[in-house]
């Protein structure tokens, strides 16, 4: 039987986000997995962060503690999630898996990933402009939506533009609606988008 691991050799991951290390193999049936272990050399040291065997799963390096795991009842797929990624997560991982086959025999494989952790370039929420004007009769029903692209999350306020130049705000949300149109609800309104 051949068993192979397969994987990408480098993979970036978002600061702060989770990213998935991918290792898998194709189950051969009279092989059966005996231990998987995920280590990692990085500008802190090197250490196993995870290990699987009879006895169960065990994390053991502390600064990956509640952060790694390893999808259950997915045979073959041995990847390892890792959450809130840290700039210091940043690094070289070795997936290794031995197997023990029908003659008792061991058969041992590894794949190595590089971590590269990157800081997204925050950008802020640009507005896509709706079509000014609206004519609409009384007792219509109509709703403006405010959209905006940039770093999420993005948060909305609606806004009517009041006498004296004051605004008045309607709604924090990106849809401002109404379910029946009186002639006093003529008048201009405006959108906010908000981010970090």
């Amino acid at each position: 039987a051949f068993l192979d691991l397969s994987g990408p050799s480098e993979i970036k991951g978002v600061w702060k986000e989770s990213v998935t290390l991918p290792c898998a193999y194709v189950p051969v049936e009279d092989l059966v997995q005996q231990t998987l272990t995920w280590t990692v050399v990085h500008e802190k040291g090197s250490g196993t962060i995870f290990r699987r065997d009879e006895s169960g799963d065990h994390v053991l390096l502390s600064e990956y503690r509640g952060r790694v795991s390893i999808p259950k009842g997915a045979p073959g797929n041995v990847s390892l999630l890792m959450l809130s990624l840290e700039i210091s997560d940043r690094g070289t991982y070795t997936c290794q898996v031995t197997w023990r086959d029908s003659n008792n025999s061991l058969i041992a494989k590894e794949i190595t990933t590089s971590l590269e952790v990157v800081k997204v370039a925050a950008t802020k929420p640009i507005i896509r402009a709706g079509e000014p004007g609206l004519t609409l009769p009384a007792g219509a029903s109509t709703s403006l939506t405010c959209e905006a692209g940039g770093s999420p999350p993005i948060s909305y306020r609606w806004f009517r533009s009041g006498p004296a130049g004051r605004a008045e705000l309607l709604s924090s949300g990106a849809e401002l609606a109404w379910p029946s149109l009186r002639p006093s609800d003529s008048g201009t309104y405006f959108c906010e988008a908000h981010n970090r």
